[in-house]
Protein backbone atom coordinates (compact mmCIF):
# COMPACT_ATOMS: atom_id res chain seq x y z
CA UNK A 1 0.00 0.00 0.00
CA UNK A 2 1.25 3.46 -0.77
CA UNK A 3 1.62 5.96 2.03
CA UNK A 4 -1.03 8.13 0.39
CA UNK A 5 -3.37 5.17 0.51
CA UNK A 6 -2.60 4.66 4.19
CA UNK A 7 -3.33 8.25 5.08
CA UNK A 8 -6.83 8.01 3.68
CA UNK A 9 -7.57 4.40 4.63
CA UNK A 10 -7.06 5.11 8.32
CA UNK A 11 -9.55 7.97 8.53
CA UNK A 12 -12.47 7.14 10.79
CA UNK A 13 -15.54 5.99 8.88
CA UNK A 14 -19.22 5.96 9.73
CA UNK A 15 -19.01 2.53 11.33
CA UNK A 16 -21.28 -0.45 10.64
CA UNK A 17 -24.95 0.10 10.27
CA UNK A 18 -27.66 -1.79 12.12
CA UNK A 19 -29.12 -5.17 11.34
CA UNK A 20 -27.76 -6.80 8.22
CA UNK A 21 -24.75 -4.47 8.16
CA UNK A 22 -23.36 -6.45 11.08
CA UNK A 23 -23.16 -9.69 9.06
CA UNK A 24 -20.19 -10.72 6.95
CA UNK A 25 -22.18 -10.13 3.76
CA UNK A 26 -23.36 -6.76 5.03
CA UNK A 27 -19.82 -5.71 5.88
CA UNK A 28 -18.64 -6.68 2.39
CA UNK A 29 -21.43 -4.65 0.85
CA UNK A 30 -20.66 -1.64 2.99
CA UNK A 31 -16.98 -1.80 2.10
CA UNK A 32 -17.88 -1.92 -1.60
CA UNK A 33 -20.09 1.14 -1.20
CA UNK A 34 -17.52 3.29 0.60
CA UNK A 35 -14.50 2.55 -1.59
CA UNK A 36 -12.64 5.76 -2.37
CA UNK A 37 -11.59 6.72 -5.91
CA UNK A 38 -8.43 4.97 -7.04
CA UNK A 39 -7.45 7.29 -9.86
CA UNK A 40 -3.73 7.18 -10.48
CA UNK A 41 -2.93 4.39 -8.02
CA UNK A 42 -0.98 1.47 -9.56
CA UNK A 43 -3.21 -0.99 -11.39
CA UNK A 44 -2.83 -4.06 -9.14
CA UNK A 45 -3.37 -2.03 -5.98
CA UNK A 46 -6.36 -0.25 -7.47
CA UNK A 47 -8.28 -3.08 -9.13
CA UNK A 48 -7.10 -6.25 -7.40
CA UNK A 49 -5.59 -5.68 -3.97
CA UNK A 50 -8.22 -3.32 -2.60
CA UNK A 51 -11.05 -5.58 -3.72
CA UNK A 52 -9.43 -8.69 -2.29
CA UNK A 53 -8.84 -6.81 0.98
CA UNK A 54 -12.57 -6.43 1.54
CA UNK A 55 -12.84 -10.14 2.41
CA UNK A 56 -10.34 -10.21 5.32
CA UNK A 57 -11.56 -6.78 6.43
CA UNK A 58 -15.15 -8.05 6.65
CA UNK A 59 -14.01 -11.28 8.32
CA UNK A 60 -11.96 -9.36 10.86
CA UNK A 61 -14.95 -7.15 11.59
CA UNK A 62 -17.14 -10.20 12.07
CA UNK A 63 -14.82 -11.80 14.65
CA UNK A 64 -14.06 -8.52 16.39
CA UNK A 65 -10.42 -7.97 15.43
CA UNK A 66 -8.97 -4.48 15.60
CA UNK A 67 -7.21 -2.77 12.67
CA UNK A 68 -3.94 -3.05 14.59
CA UNK A 69 -4.40 -6.82 14.86
CA UNK A 70 -4.82 -7.00 11.08
CA UNK A 71 -1.69 -4.87 10.69
CA UNK A 72 0.17 -7.37 12.87
CA UNK A 73 -1.12 -10.26 10.74
CA UNK A 74 0.07 -8.42 7.64
CA UNK A 75 3.53 -8.00 9.12
CA UNK A 76 3.64 -11.67 10.18
CA UNK A 77 2.71 -12.92 6.71
CA UNK A 78 5.36 -10.76 5.06
CA UNK A 79 7.95 -11.79 7.66
CA UNK A 80 7.24 -15.47 6.97
CA UNK A 81 7.81 -14.97 3.25
CA UNK A 82 11.03 -13.07 3.89
CA UNK A 83 12.28 -15.78 6.26
CA UNK A 84 11.73 -18.45 3.61
CA UNK A 85 13.73 -16.41 1.10
CA UNK A 86 16.84 -16.36 3.22
CA UNK A 87 16.69 -19.87 4.67
CA UNK A 88 15.71 -22.23 1.82
CA UNK A 89 17.28 -22.88 -1.59
CA UNK A 90 15.42 -21.54 -4.65
CA UNK A 91 12.71 -23.79 -6.09
CA UNK A 92 9.42 -23.44 -7.89
CA UNK A 93 7.50 -24.45 -4.76
CA UNK A 94 9.40 -21.94 -2.64
CA UNK A 95 8.76 -19.19 -5.17
CA UNK A 96 5.02 -19.84 -5.11
CA UNK A 97 5.01 -19.96 -1.29
CA UNK A 98 6.92 -16.69 -0.95
CA UNK A 99 4.75 -14.94 -3.54
CA UNK A 100 1.56 -16.01 -1.78
CA UNK A 101 2.80 -14.97 1.67
CA UNK A 102 3.99 -11.56 0.45
CA UNK A 103 0.81 -10.98 -1.55
CA UNK A 104 -1.28 -11.96 1.48
CA UNK A 105 0.70 -9.50 3.57
CA UNK A 106 -0.08 -6.80 1.02
CA UNK A 107 -3.80 -7.66 1.00
CA UNK A 108 -3.90 -7.43 4.80
CA UNK A 109 -1.98 -4.15 4.57
CA UNK A 110 -5.02 -2.74 2.77
CA UNK A 111 -7.54 -4.63 4.90
CA UNK A 112 -6.47 -2.96 8.16
CA UNK A 113 -7.34 0.46 6.80
CA UNK A 114 -10.62 -0.76 5.33
CA UNK A 115 -11.54 -2.26 8.70
CA UNK A 116 -10.75 1.06 10.37
CA UNK A 117 -13.10 2.84 7.97
CA UNK A 118 -15.81 0.23 8.43
CA UNK A 119 -15.76 0.44 12.22
CA UNK A 120 -14.92 4.12 12.59
CA UNK A 121 -11.88 3.14 14.64
CA UNK A 122 -9.19 4.93 12.65
CA UNK A 123 -6.56 6.74 14.68
CA UNK A 124 -3.27 8.56 14.37
CA UNK A 125 -1.63 5.72 16.30
CA UNK A 126 -3.01 3.19 13.82
CA UNK A 127 -1.78 5.20 10.85
CA UNK A 128 1.63 5.49 12.54
CA UNK A 129 1.79 1.72 12.99
CA UNK A 130 0.91 1.18 9.32
CA UNK A 131 3.69 3.51 8.22
CA UNK A 132 6.25 1.90 10.51
CA UNK A 133 5.43 -1.61 9.28
CA UNK A 134 5.64 -0.50 5.65
CA UNK A 135 8.89 1.36 6.26
CA UNK A 136 10.41 -1.88 7.55
CA UNK A 137 8.72 -4.36 5.20
CA UNK A 138 9.88 -3.05 1.83
CA UNK A 139 13.61 -2.70 2.65
CA UNK A 140 13.45 -6.13 4.33
CA UNK A 141 12.15 -7.72 1.12
CA UNK A 142 14.99 -6.27 -0.94
CA UNK A 143 17.59 -7.15 1.67
CA UNK A 144 16.27 -10.74 1.67
CA UNK A 145 16.68 -10.77 -2.12
CA UNK A 146 20.26 -9.54 -1.63
CA UNK A 147 21.00 -12.33 0.84
CA UNK A 148 19.42 -14.96 -1.40
CA UNK A 149 21.19 -13.83 -4.56
CA UNK A 150 24.48 -13.56 -2.73
CA UNK A 151 24.11 -17.17 -1.60
CA UNK A 152 22.69 -18.77 -4.73
CA UNK A 153 24.17 -16.51 -7.45
CA UNK A 154 27.45 -15.40 -5.86
CA UNK A 155 29.13 -14.77 -9.22
CA UNK A 156 26.37 -12.40 -10.40
CA UNK A 157 27.47 -9.30 -8.50
CA UNK A 158 25.31 -7.06 -10.70
CA UNK A 159 22.21 -8.79 -9.32
CA UNK A 160 23.32 -8.20 -5.76
CA UNK A 161 24.02 -4.56 -6.55
CA UNK A 162 20.51 -4.29 -8.02
CA UNK A 163 18.98 -5.57 -4.78
CA UNK A 164 20.95 -3.04 -2.74
CA UNK A 165 19.97 -0.18 -5.05
CA UNK A 166 16.32 -1.30 -5.03
CA UNK A 167 16.36 -1.14 -1.23
CA UNK A 168 17.68 2.44 -1.36
CA UNK A 169 15.18 3.53 -4.03
CA UNK A 170 12.23 2.01 -2.14
CA UNK A 171 13.22 3.63 1.15
CA UNK A 172 13.81 7.00 -0.50
CA UNK A 173 10.53 6.95 -2.38
CA UNK A 174 8.57 6.02 0.74
CA UNK A 175 10.15 8.83 2.74
CA UNK A 176 9.58 11.26 -0.14
CA UNK A 177 5.86 10.41 -0.23
CA UNK A 178 5.35 10.61 3.52
CA UNK A 179 7.21 13.90 3.94
CA UNK A 180 5.50 15.48 0.92
CA UNK A 181 2.11 14.71 2.44
CA UNK A 182 3.08 16.14 5.82
CA UNK A 183 4.79 19.26 4.50
CA UNK A 184 2.13 20.12 1.95
CA UNK A 185 -0.78 19.31 4.25
CA UNK A 186 -2.64 17.21 1.71
CA UNK A 187 -2.53 13.86 -0.05
CA UNK A 188 -1.34 13.99 -3.65
CA UNK A 189 -3.89 12.50 -6.01
CA UNK A 190 -4.18 11.98 -9.74
CA UNK A 191 -7.27 13.39 -11.48
CA UNK A 192 -10.15 11.01 -11.94
CA UNK A 193 -11.26 9.82 -15.35
CA UNK A 194 -9.53 8.27 -18.34
CA UNK A 195 -6.22 9.89 -17.45
CA UNK A 196 -6.40 8.24 -14.04
CA UNK A 197 -6.85 4.82 -15.64
CA UNK A 198 -3.89 5.38 -17.94
CA UNK A 199 -1.74 6.50 -15.03
CA UNK A 200 -2.69 3.40 -13.05
CA UNK A 201 -1.49 1.20 -15.92
CA UNK A 202 1.71 3.23 -16.39
CA UNK A 203 2.43 2.99 -12.66
CA UNK A 204 2.07 -0.81 -12.61
CA UNK A 205 5.87 -1.41 -12.46
CA UNK A 206 5.91 0.49 -9.14
CA UNK A 207 3.10 -1.63 -7.69
CA UNK A 208 4.00 -3.58 -4.56
CA UNK A 209 1.65 -6.33 -5.69
CA UNK A 210 3.67 -6.85 -8.86
CA UNK A 211 6.84 -7.20 -6.79
CA UNK A 212 5.14 -9.80 -4.58
CA UNK A 213 4.17 -12.00 -7.53
CA UNK A 214 7.58 -11.59 -9.16
CA UNK A 215 8.82 -14.19 -6.67
CA UNK A 216 7.04 -16.83 -8.75
CA UNK A 217 10.31 -16.71 -10.70
CA UNK A 218 12.43 -17.40 -7.61
CA UNK A 219 12.87 -21.02 -8.69
CA UNK A 220 14.99 -19.70 -11.58
CA UNK A 221 17.28 -17.22 -9.79
CA UNK A 222 18.96 -15.84 -12.91
CA UNK A 223 15.64 -15.16 -14.66
CA UNK A 224 14.37 -13.57 -11.46
CA UNK A 225 17.45 -11.36 -11.24
CA UNK A 226 17.05 -10.12 -14.83
CA UNK A 227 13.36 -9.18 -14.42
CA UNK A 228 14.02 -7.78 -10.94
CA UNK A 229 16.78 -5.52 -12.30
CA UNK A 230 14.49 -4.29 -15.08
CA UNK A 231 11.89 -3.48 -12.44
CA UNK A 232 14.53 -1.57 -10.49
CA UNK A 233 15.31 0.61 -13.52
CA UNK A 234 11.63 1.45 -13.98
CA UNK A 235 11.16 2.20 -10.30
CA UNK A 236 14.25 4.38 -10.14
CA UNK A 237 13.04 6.42 -13.11
CA UNK A 238 9.60 6.81 -11.57
CA UNK A 239 11.12 7.81 -8.22
CA UNK A 240 13.25 10.53 -9.80
CA UNK A 241 10.27 12.00 -11.65
CA UNK A 242 8.04 11.77 -8.58
CA UNK A 243 10.61 13.35 -6.27
CA UNK A 244 11.24 16.18 -8.72
CA UNK A 245 7.53 16.98 -8.89
CA UNK A 246 7.15 16.89 -5.13
CA UNK A 247 10.16 19.15 -4.65
CA UNK A 248 8.79 21.65 -7.16
CA UNK A 249 5.39 21.56 -5.49
CA UNK A 250 6.88 22.20 -2.05
CA UNK A 251 8.98 25.04 -3.47
CA UNK A 252 5.82 26.67 -4.85
CA UNK A 253 4.12 26.31 -1.48
CA UNK A 254 7.14 27.89 0.18
CA UNK A 255 7.19 30.80 -2.23
CA UNK A 256 3.45 31.35 -1.77
CA UNK A 257 3.87 31.37 2.00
Amino acid sequence: MTSADLAVERKPGPGPGPGERRTFRGALQELAEVQKPGAGFPAYTRWVNRRLARVPAAAAFRVGLTPNAVTAASAASSAAGIALLITLPPSAVLGVSVAILLALGYVLDSADGQLARLTGSGSRAGEWLDHVVDAMRMPAIHLAVLVGLNHWLPEQTWAQAAALLFCIVAAGQFMSQVLAEQLSGRVHRAPAGRGGVLQSVVNLPTDTGLLCWLFLLWGAPLAFAVVYTALLVLNAGHALISMRRKHQHLERLGNAA
